[in-house]
């Protein structure tokens, strides 16, 4: 086990879930759809509480969670990008619009997070000890929530996209309705939108 990267990972994933707050706060200035401005306001909630975990972590881990890195640089690089692109959307005036990049915006973010988590999880697999523990117990709690963001970011985004097109569209999309939490639950809930 390569310490001092997992240290870096740990320090990105912090950088990562800190970008993810700013991303959720602008985003809900874009959202229009009630049950979308719901989701992401407990997404936010729950951003807010996996930065809090990796805080803790990083503590126990003894790892300077402020200290800079590269990757954590091109993390809060592209957070604020996403961020700015939403802001200039919304300042179009096209408020369709602003809310489709909101959606894109969030789901490009809970792609890096949702890796994050797939590989702090499989660092808690090879550690031993105490750290290992430490490490299952946060991902084991937050693991679900982050394919849940990832994927319902994706199918909104995809479903709001829709409609803007005239194409049929189902708001909110299939994975809200059938409360997906993995890859093959996303996939057969894209497949079923056809029947919705």
């Amino acid at each position: 086990m390569n310490r001092h990267q997992v240290d870096d990972l740990l320090c990105e994933a912090l950088e990562t879930e800190r970008g993810g707050i700013k991303i959720y706060e602008t985003a809900l200035t874009c959202a229009q759809n009630a049950d979308l401005t719901k989701e992401w306001e407990r997404y936010l909630g729950e951003t807010r509480r996996h930065e809090r975990v990796l805080m803790d972590i990083c503590t126990e881990f003894g790892v300077n969670a402020e200290q800079e890195t590269g990757g954590r640089k091109i993390v809060r690089s592209i957070a604020e990008t996403l961020v700015k692109g939403m802001q200039v959307a919304l300042s179009s005036g096209a408020r369709g619009q602003a809310e489709i990049v909101a959606a894109e915006s969030v789901a490009m973010a809970e792609l890096k997070d949702h890796l994050n988590w797939e590989l702090i999880g499989q660092v808690a697999e090879k550690m031993d000890g105490s750290d290992a523990a430490i490490l299952k117990k946060a991902y084991d709690e937050i693991e679900d929530q982050e394919d849940r963001h990832f994927y319902h970011a994706k199918g909104w985004a995809r479903e709001l996209w829709a409609a803007s097109l005239g194409v049929p569209a189902v708001i909110p999309p299939p994975e809200d309705k059938l409360h997906v939490k993995g890859g093959m639950g996303a996939a057969a809930a894209e497949h079923s939108r056809k029947l919705m």
